[in-house]
């Protein structure tokens, strides 16, 4: 193929190709490791600069110099987050020679916003649209914010206080379920009463993305601290209009390993399935990395070197969250002779004070204190009552950087060297599911998990020493599975802690996802046959839910008659699959999320203050409390919950009758439940929809493989899937992928949207591997010159 386009780049050492295939894959072909990262960074630039250079602004607290005060508090609460240890200690936890990939990474990062200074007219539209420029960046950038990676559970420890100090443990479940099932233990000296919402502003607004309104751009510097609230969706809002997070169980994601014997090419199969907050552009980006002695092809971020789920011709790895309780909130009682010094012991101990400095465009410079205990920032003060809450996380450790780990077990060449590789990782706490060309299929729960002996981690605790962290537990103390005889390897997010190690009694962690997407997977895994990898596609696809499943069983013990005749004939036979054609879906749908969740919730929770702290609802507990009426029902506890089912149904075929048609022969899911991508700038008046993506009809919901967990105002997917990997050792070629809704950032890139009607169809893109494949695939051909 004839090169489309030659550019001469000062920094490499020989040329370097990208061929894009026909998906806006590129495939990165260098003749050194350090020309090759210097090729990603540059590359992932060329797609992706304007999401690239927000994610560094927001990550290092830089966002109100290019946008004003409304983003003061945003970058406030991100700099406490900021990794501030020892870099040569950071460094090495990743691999050797991270330090030298970063740098030449972020070398060709700047190479590219060089080239956008001497050619303007690569610049992203958004540049143009915001008024702004891009930085440059530097590598310890790279690995020093954190605030992008999944932990938990500090914001939830002060919703549970705050729950349980005006109701009780069983209430709590209703915001989230606990497994094992375990009563939190207040600790000595802790007051619930007295932990205010608020405490848990700075946690939220540290992690929440870069979020764009007319209101906050236009926001005044005295009214900055007003933009301290994130809503139900993650953006960034008044405190007053702060709601608990919609999104907390919809971050989850699928990924399983077959071994030969269960597969139909003889070779092991991996499907991995990752599941985010949807955007535009998305999270990850395909790449292909090739040098001499690297040859790996698949998902990462486009901001970190190297890839984390994916192959390299002889291991196949993916990851999905594991759940141990990585952060804690700890309630300092200060001195009452200086507000800024800790009790600690028999005694007290001043916090460190670090002055920073904040460039706000349009209001002078501001110079901030942050505050930190032995345990970690102060994420608020409590002066009146003499305390300031504290966090401990492990994003204060070297090495917990998000998938940074990834620049070793990328390298893997068997199971066994991937395990190895492995026991380093830190964050984000994952399931790692691999395979290799031998066979051998592996499940291995990693990350830092910290030992509590005297504290169960689930609400705030004292910060005076009593419940400190004994260290971390040993990449070998936590679970396992290597070659297991049922031929596979799975997982998605459920509590999958083995009974030795519950026997233990240890506090790991007690926030997990509901089972409705493994169990589903298992059926289908664990029945008789080979799969193939259509299989894999297909299970990544698999709209069937076994909640809906459970909740229509229990409707279907309800008198067939009167108002419920229509709705349990049209449940008759329904297998819960929500397929985006099935009007017995779209029932179920919208009866139970806007129907029976809030009765149910009204019901067992009068209070609607306390009711508010629980949303969006455990589906779990929630389904649970149908399965199991108590006396929260009343006297007749089965007699309510059935009256209950009944009202609520015969209400939502009335919802559904009046959004699409009387006749239920016209009724589909799809037709309610849609993926739409909004671009960050789209609250920006002269932005608006311009750069946002679709309506396509979807199946599905969260509680299904296919995840596409949607908000119930108008059921809109806002998490799911973007990248899906599907790949044969046997035949690497013949591996499929998808990442929606595109591969570019660039709303002007025929790469921008080009998958997502793919995506919303359950389809894929071929994913070619070895030279001849990729030669034939490519459509366009950029040549890095030296120069």
């Amino acid at each position: 193929m004839s090169e489309d386009e030659r550019i001469a780049l000062a920094g490499l050492a020989a040329p370097v190709e990208i061929l894009i295939d026909a998906a806006g894959v590129p495939h990165i072909r260098a003749q050194s490791e350090a020309d090759l990262f210097f090729a990603q960074g540059f590359n992932a630039a060329r797609d992706r600069l304007w999401q690239m250079d927000v994610w560094r602004k927001r990550g290092l607290g830089l966002l109100a110099a290019d946008f004003g005060p409304g983003f003061l508090a945003q970058d406030y609460a991100a700099r406490l987050f900021l990794y501030r240890g020892d870099m040569a200690a950071e460094w090495a936890a990743y691999a050797p020679d991270a330090q030298a990939i970063c740098e030449r990474f972020v070398a060709g990062i700047n190479a590219y916003v060089d080239l956008c200074a001497r050619e303007p007219e690569r610049l992203p539209p958004e540049f143009a649209a915001m008024g702004t420029r891009p930085s440059r960046w530097a590598a310890e950038d790279v690995v020093r914010i954190r605030s992008h990676g999944i932990t938990r559970n500090a914001a939830s420890e002060i919703y549970r206080a705050n729950v349980l100090a005006r109701a009780d443990a069983a209430t709590d479940l209703l915001r989230k379920n606990l497994e094992p099932a375990v009563a939190p233990r207040v600790a000595e000296g802790i007051d619930l009463a007295t932990i205010p919402l608020a405490a848990a502003d700075l946690i939220r607004l540290a992690t929440a993305e870069a979020s764009f309104s007319d209101a906050r751009l236009a926001a005044s510097l005295d009214r900055a601290w007003d933009w301290i609230g994130v809503d139900d969706l993650g953006a960034v809002v008044r405190r007053a209009d702060a709601r608990p997070p919609l999104a907390l169980d919809l971050q989850g994601s699928n990924n399983w390993a077959l071994a030969p014997s269960r597969t139909t090419s003889g070779a092991a199969m991996l499907g991995s399935d990752p599941h985010r907050t949807h955007s535009i552009p998305p999270l990850r980006y395909i790449a292909h990395l090739t040098a001499p002695g690297l040859d790996v092809i698949g998902a990462g971020e486009p901001i970190l070197p190297g890839l984390s789920l994916g192959h390299n011709g002889r291991v196949a790895f993916s990851l999905t969250i594991f759940y141990p309780d990585q952060e804690d909130v700890y309630v300092c009682q200060t001195s009452p002779d200086d507000a800024r010094a800790v009790r600690f012991g028999a005694g007290f101990e001043p916090m460190r004070v670090v002055a920073e400095r904040f460039e706000v465009k349009g209001a002078p410079t501001q110079t901030l204190d942050l505050l930190f205990t032995r345990q970690g920032p102060v994420v608020f003060e409590d002066r009146p009552g003499g305390r300031a809450y504290a966090v401990r996380t492990v994003w204060t450790e070297p090495g917990a950087c998000p998938y940074a780990r990834s620049l070793s077990t990328m390298r893997s060449s068997s199971v066994a060297d991937f395990s190895e590789r492995l026991k380093g990782w830190g964050t984000p706490s994952t399931n790692h599911v691999a395979a290799d060309v031998e066979g051998h299929v592996v499940w291995i729960a990693a990350g830092f998990a910290p030992k509590r002996p005297r504290h169960d981690g689930l609400t705030p605790v004292p910060g005076d020493g009593r419940y400190e962290w004994a260290g971390f537990y040993a990449p070998e103390d936590l679970p396992r599975r290597i070659d297991p005889p049922e031929g596979y390897v799975a997982s998605a997010n459920e509590m999958n802690l083995d009974a030795a190690f519950l026997a233990r009694g240890e506090p790991l962690g007690f926030e997990w996802i509901e089972r409705s997407r493994i169990t589903r997977i298992r059926e289908v895994l664990g029945a008789p046959g080979a799969r193939s990898l259509a299989d894999t596609v297909a299970l990544q696809t698999d709209a069937t839910s076994v909640a809906a499943r459970r909740a229509v069983a229990l409707a279907s013990r309800l008198p067939r008659d009167g108002a419920l005749a229509g709705p349990l004939a049209l449940f008759e036979g329904w297998d819960g699959r929500l397929a985006a054609d099935s009007a017995a879906a779209a029932l179920h749908e919208a009866w139970w999320a806007r129907r029976l969740k809030p009765a149910l919730l009204a019901r067992l929770v009068p209070d609607a203050a306390v009711r508010a702290l629980l949303a969006p609802g455990d589906v779990e507990a929630l389904l649970t409390a149908l399965e199991r009426p108590d006396a929260r029902f009343g006297a007749e506890p089965v007699a309510a919950r059935d009256a209950l089912l009944a009202e609520t149904l015969a209400a939502a075929w009335g919802d559904c009758a009046a959004l699409m048609g009387a006749d239920p022969a016209g009724w589909a899911w799809g037709r309610l439940h849609h993926g739409a991508f909004d671009h960050p700038l789209s609250g920006v008046s002269g932005v608006g929809d311009r750069f946002n993506a679709g309506r396509w009809p979807l199946g599905g919901s969260g509680s299904s493989p296919m995840h596409t967990g949607y908000r119930p105002s108008d059921f809109r997917a806002i998490a799911g899937a973007s990248v899906r990997l599907a790949i044969d050792l046997g035949d690497a070629d013949a591996s499929r992928c998808v990442n929606a809704p595109g591969q570019s950032g660039d709303p002007r890139s025929a790469h921008y949207a080009d998958l997502a009607p793919l995506w919303a169809r359950g389809e894929t893109v071929p994913l070619p591997y070895t030279r001849a494949a990729v030669d034939k695939a490519a459509r366009r051909r950029i040549l890095l010159a030296p120069g």
